[in-house]
């Protein structure tokens, strides 16, 4: 797993950890059942506090991507052990409109909109039928 931290990102560092691992499990560098790194070795490897790496564990719970087990540690969940539920999907609704948003006014199209969704589908290596 790899994850390059931005200290000078406006983006707090715990949400790009906790984005780099999604992303990382959307590409499927990590499969569900694998095991993240325990927190003090991550926050070492990235030079952070290891209250950081714990919060971005505990946001990667909240959203059902993994699971903490004492003595097993951080594990990812399979899409059979976390169903997508109808307020999951208003939630990426609710980040996806802004950005989208954003795009219009700065004049994007919606083919250009659509064309860059197939793309970031494309650099997770997630087929983009039906997009």
């Amino acid at each position: 797993m790899f994850i390059e931290i931005e200290p000078q990102s406006d983006v707090p560092i715990y949400e790009q950890v906790t984005r780099q691992i999604i992303e990382g499990i959307a590409r499927g560098d990590m499969k569900p059942g694998d095991t993240l790194p325990s927190v003090r070795n991550l926050a070492a490897d990235l030079g952070v506090n290891m209250h950081t790496v714990n919060k971005s564990y505990h946001e990667l719970q909240e959203k059902g991507i993994i699971t903490i087990r004492a003595k097993s540690g951080a594990i990812i969940c399979s899409t059979e052990e976390r169903p997508l539920t109808p307020e999951q999907l208003q939630q990426i609704e609710k980040n996806l409109k802004p950005v989208v948003a954003e795009g219009m006014v700065l004049g994007a199209t919606v083919e250009q909109i659509e064309y860059m969704m197939k793309k970031v589908f494309a650099d997770l290596h997630i087929p983009a039928e039906g997009v």
